[in-house]
């Protein structure tokens, strides 16, 4: 189709009279909105739907279309039927054909009327009637009018775009026609396209100046938020613009006047400002140097001007060459550890002996100590209190889960992210070269394809290698040879021998009754106290009360339980004290616990006692613990042994060597010699969910064993040692930890080792005293102690 165009320009022209106004029109949809006689805007229509309707309506005389508003459907598919009855007919100028759409500019004439059908399939042909123009003289009209007129006056100093739509109304109609100018008032808001449909619909002109006048005013009040908020945002603006451009030209001016410098210069004055005072060595000087000058070099934008600044930041801050001074005052290290913890005696004083050392070689550097123990006995705290005794700042961090070697030696420069390892990350923040770092949970560290982290604790923890100590990041060699290392594990088992070869072990066995005591009164009550914001006055706990704690609720070697357990009262106490107006104070004593605690845990009676029961004492990673053996005949059928109890193979081995010994010897020790021949035994070590393994109980199976031959009751007597087929009783391990147990059981009679006998005595005096020990090289003397002889039992 090619581009059409009236050759009527002058206004005059393009209006047509009611009277040459055709009575069949072509009618075409409008989806958004209506249009009003008073309009005159571009429309747009698919050219393939609408193309041969144009053809028709420009083969016409009058050129002249109806606009009938389909809302958001197609016309196609609308029964035209149920379309609105009013519509607008307007004159067609200007069609132009683009690609696949057509475009023509419409001139609104006048309102018409559907009356009937003539085509109701594309393109679409009804027979209409055109209404004529109401006209109302009243005092009311003319008011709604003047309300009009002036809303459209209020609207136009608002948007720019209503003086060209006023411009078009001026040229074609009197301003003091109220038709026409409630049509273009209804025209130029943004009203939906129902209710504007209602303003076309309605003919008389009061009731449609009533149904416009409301869409003005609302078009009036958003127009001028629009402004306000636009005024805002452009206030904002200017406002931030100006502030820029000012701040530009601050700079400039200091600049000029050497007042201040760009950013790239002033952090490189502050790299340089950071290393006064600092001995740097040669070579960490040279790549300081050269990483200065490239940074200096690179644009600010560039990825490589990230990287190299946070080097330098982490290579300017470390504390090169500076170190605090180690104040090895022996009193004042021993106030320290005996304000800080009660009990472990030996350990303070290996403690002592370390820094008595260190006080002869000028110095504590370079050494690395392993603190072992089960948990809650106070390994970290020690490391702690050993930091503050020496005047040295302190860094923990844990290493158990550790996978990624990365960790420790740091992340190559060229990773995203890329940070040193956690040592350098040490002296940054302790801003010292001598710091005391903890490495706890040493014996959970990891493996992965990653690395192996305990590997690469090897460099760090060999006082010859780790003075010139590599990591990944800085990638320049950093002296650790003064930093004190102090480890902590539960269990060696799990730690590499060349590792383990690089430390100085300090042993953390349990605590016993009086030490948990003296812990909870002088540390975990009055802190737990503070932590709760109570005073001692309003909650008070006997020292009874405390020792019923430890020896019913809380007999593990540490004294975690025990803190849980104080916590559990505190909380109780103050829902009392909160409920109760009335109650000032509450006391915890023996005869009320049960009521903070619920039943013991633990019970005096616990221990078994019989023919064939005979208490061991056993190491486990949380202390040491004693363990009832228990053997019974089933049957005489036919011989044989039996065991439960979740052992592991070393002590199903020990087991079977004790059956082989007490078998090989029955008649030696009084039994029929051919009493276990047609027997079934069955030996048991109870609490079954718990798996038990080691050699330590040989000597206790076999007495257990003994015992059900000869039918007589052991002593109350615990014992310890692994036996051979030769009957030798051999050496064990954990003696503080079993001693212990064997305490907070009630047994004071125990059976060790002859080769033992050094580790007993090493223990303090406090675990020693009141223990009767009998010391053993034969099993001999095992039985000898523990089954005496009816008459001669107490």
């Amino acid at each position: 189709m090619s581009e059409r165009e009236n050759t009527n320009s002058r206004s005059g022209e393009l209006v047509l009279s009611a009277d040459l106004l055709p009575d069949r029109l072509y009618l075409l949809p409008v989806h958004s909105r209506p249009f009003f006689p008073a309009q005159i805007q571009p429309l747009v229509l698919p050219r393939k739907r609408w193309e041969k309707t144009l053809e028709r309506v420009l083969d016409t005389p009058h050129q002249s279309v109806g606009l009938i508003y389909v809302g958001e459907g197609e016309m196609a598919s609308l029964d035209p039927e149920n379309l609105p009855k009013i519509g607008t007919v307007v004159r067609v100028h200007k069609v132009i054909a683009e690609d696949n759409r057509l475009q023509f500019i419409a001139q609104g004439l006048k309102r018409f009327a559907i009356q009937g059908w003539v085509s109701k399939k594309s393109p679409f042909l009804a027979e209409v009637s055109y209404p004529k123009d109401a006209q109302d003289d009243s005092d009311e009209a003319r008011a709604y009018g003047l309300a009009l007129i002036n809303g459209i006056k209020e609207l136009l100093p608002l948007n720019p775009l209503y003086g060209e739509e006023l411009k078009h109304y001026l040229n074609r109609f009197n301003p003091n026609d109220p038709g026409p100018l409630a049509d273009f008032a209804a025209a130029i808001t943004s009203a939906p396209g129902d209710e504007l449909q209602a303003c076309l619909n309605t003919l008389p002109l009061l009731p449609r100046m009533q149904k416009v006048l409301p869409l003005l005013r609302k078009e009036v009040e958003v127009a001028r938020l629009q402004g306000q908020i636009s005024d805002e945002v452009n206030e904002k603006i200017q406002q931030r613009q100006r502030d820029f451009f000012l701040r530009e030209q601050l700079k400039v001016i200091q600049r000029e006047l050497g007042i201040s410098k760009d950013d790239k210069t002033a952090e490189a004055d502050e790299f340089r400002a950071r290393l006064e005072g600092k001995t740097l060595p040669a070579p960490v000087q040279k790549r300081f140097d050269e990483e200065l000058n490239k940074f200096s070099m690179l644009e600010s934008g560039s990825p490589e001007y990230a990287v190299t600044r946070n080097y330098l930041d982490w290579l300017s801050c470390l504390p090169w060459g500076i170190t605090s001074d180690d104040q090895l005052d022996l009193k004042q290290a021993r106030h320290i550890l005996d304000r800080d913890h009660d009990g472990l005696e030996d350990v303070k004083e290996r403690i002592i002996e370390f820094l008595a050392e260190g006080q002869f070689k000028g110095g504590v550097g370079g050494s690395i100590i392993l603190l072992v123990g089960p948990p809650g006995v106070g390994k970290t705290s020690i490391g702690r209190s050993i930091a503050e005794a020496l005047g040295r700042q302190f860094y923990r961090f844990s290493v158990g889960g550790m996978r990624d070697e990365a960790e420790i030696k740091g992340h190559r420069r060229t990773y995203i992210g890329a940070l040193p390892g956690k040592l350098i990350q040490a002296l940054k923040e302790t801003e010292t070269q001598n710091p005391v770092i903890l490495l706890d949970e040493i014996d959970k560290m990891g493996r992965s394809y990653q690395g192996d982290p305990a590997s690469a604790l090897l460099e760090v923890l060999d006082p010859e290698q780790n003075v010139n100590f590599l990591d990944h990041y800085l990638d320049v060699r950093v002296d650790l040879s003064q930093v004190l290392f102090l480890c902590t594990a539960n269990q060696l088992d799990t730690l590499p021998g060349p590792l383990l070869d690089r430390m100085e072990i300090l042993r953390l066995s349990g605590y016993i009754t009086n030490e948990k005591l003296a812990i909870a009164r002088h540390h975990l009550w009055p802190r737990l106290l503070k932590r709760a914001g109570l005073k001692k006055k309003q909650v008070d706990i006997t020292p009874a009360a405390l020792r019923q704690i430890i020896e019913g609720y809380a007999r593990e070697s540490g004294v975690r339980k025990l803190e849980k357990c104080l916590h559990r009262i505190l909380r109780k106490a103050s829902v009392q004290l909160l409920e109760d107006p009335q109650t000032t104070a509450v006391r915890v004593g023996v005869k009320n616990l049960q009521a903070f605690l619920g039943a013991p845990l633990f019970k005096d009676d616990q221990l078994m006692q019989g023919v064939g029961v005979v208490n061991g004492l056993a190491w486990t990673a949380l202390g040491g613990a004693t363990l009832s053996i228990e053997a019974s005949q089933v049957h005489g059928l036919s011989r044989g042994l039996k065991l439960t109890g979740q052992l592991g193979d070393v002590m199903k081995e020990s087991a079977e060597i004790a059956y082989s010994y007490v078998m090989s010897h029955l008649s030696d020790y009084g039994a029929a010699a051919d009493q276990f021949n047609e027997s079934f035994i069955h030996l048991h070590v109870p609490e079954g969910a718990t798996p038990k393994d080691g050699p330590s109980a040989g000597i206790t199976m076999a007495c257990a064993l003994l015992s059900l031959a000869l039918g007589r009751k052991p002593q109350k007597v615990a014992m310890t040692g692994e036996l051979s087929l030769t009957g030798q009783v051999l050496a064990v391990g954990g003696i503080r930890e079993k001693v212990i147990a064997a305490r907070r059981s009630g047994i004071f009679q125990l059976i060790l080792p002859q080769a033992n006998r050094r580790d007993f005595d090493d223990l303090p005096d406090h675990l020693k005293q009141g223990l009767q020990v009998h010391f053993a090289t034969h099993f001999n003397q095992v039985a000898e102690i523990a089954l005496q002889p009816k008459e001669t039992e107490s």
